[in-house]
């Protein structure tokens, strides 16, 4: 009788602890659940609707150079550069008319990366005025070292030579990549044929292409009219060849459809 109880008794704490295990477990997947829902949902109730994206964003690559010295049977290049102009248009999905929810606030650049970086060469991003784009000059002053943040206006005019933009996202941001001091010091010692400042000068200079590729990418920050705020991610691969051109060749304009949209985090 003893030996019975005694083998009911490991039994019953035999089933005692696999219930025991059981409900842990399934206490412990209600708790994943919960905390999942308690983070997840707030946040996909906020991006139930892309009120921002970019959409497009136009590109122009070339190259120039600085002449330190030059004769009639030599010429020395400075600082030779090449640079690629961005022009990133922001778009509201939406077909409604310019709302609170879909004009800018605030708009600011930061965390500005190079996940592939150019072999030669020192590379930066600059502020851009719009009517210097796709123009080889730029400004020293205008480096974005940490952080950019834009005047937002909704004057019908404003000063397109500083980091501004309308609330109702009428112009792109216009920024220019530059990768300078490619080569420095260097002699072209063929001067019979006309040395032309563009991409052709990588080629005289015998620049191999595949040592200034380079990969851009940078946090671009939404604060709109209800205090809502975005952000999103954009890469973008600079570009030096296409389909059937080249930097080599001269320059290179290239348009992106893209489809960068903003979450919403606060």
């Amino acid at each position: 009788m003893n030996t019975k109880k005694k083998v009911l008794t490991i039994i019953v704490f035999i089933l005692f602890v696999i219930v025991f295990v059981l409900a842990y477990f399934l206490f412990q997947k209600y708790v994943i659940k919960s905390n999942f829902e308690r983070d997840i949902l707030p946040f996909a109730n906020k991006n139930d609707k892309t009120v921002f994206e970019v959409n497009k964003i136009v590109l122009f690559s070339n190259c120039d150079a600085k002449n330190k010295t030059g004769s009639a049977s030599n010429f020395t290049i400075e600082n030779l550069y090449q640079f690629t102009d961005l022009a990133i248009f922001i778009n509201h999905s939406s077909i409604e008319e310019k709302t609170a929810e879909n004009t800018f606030k605030k708009v600011c650049i930061k965390n500005i990366q190079y996940p592939i970086s150019p072999e030669l060469g020192n590379p930066k991003l600059f502020f851009k005025g719009l009517n210097h784009f796709a123009k080889s000059d730029f400004i020293l002053e205008n480096e974005i070292h940490d952080t950019l943040d834009f005047m937002i206006t909704s004057e019908n005019e404003a000063n397109l030579d500083t980091p501004t933009l309308f609330n109702n996202l009428a112009n792109p941001i216009t920024l220019s990549y530059i990768n300078q001091n490619i080569k420095t010091d260097y002699t072209i010692t063929d001067t019979t044929t006309p040395i032309t400042y563009d991409g052709s000068l990588l080629k005289r200079c015998h620049i191999d292409l595949s040592s200034i590729t380079c990969k851009l990418s940078f946090d671009l920050y939404i604060t709109n009219n209800l205090d809502e705020e975005f952000k999103t991610t954009v890469f973008i691969d600079i570009p030096l060849t296409s389909q059937d051109q080249s930097i080599l060749d001269g320059n290179l304009n290239i348009t992106l459809n893209t489809n960068f949209a903003f979450y919403r985090y606060q």
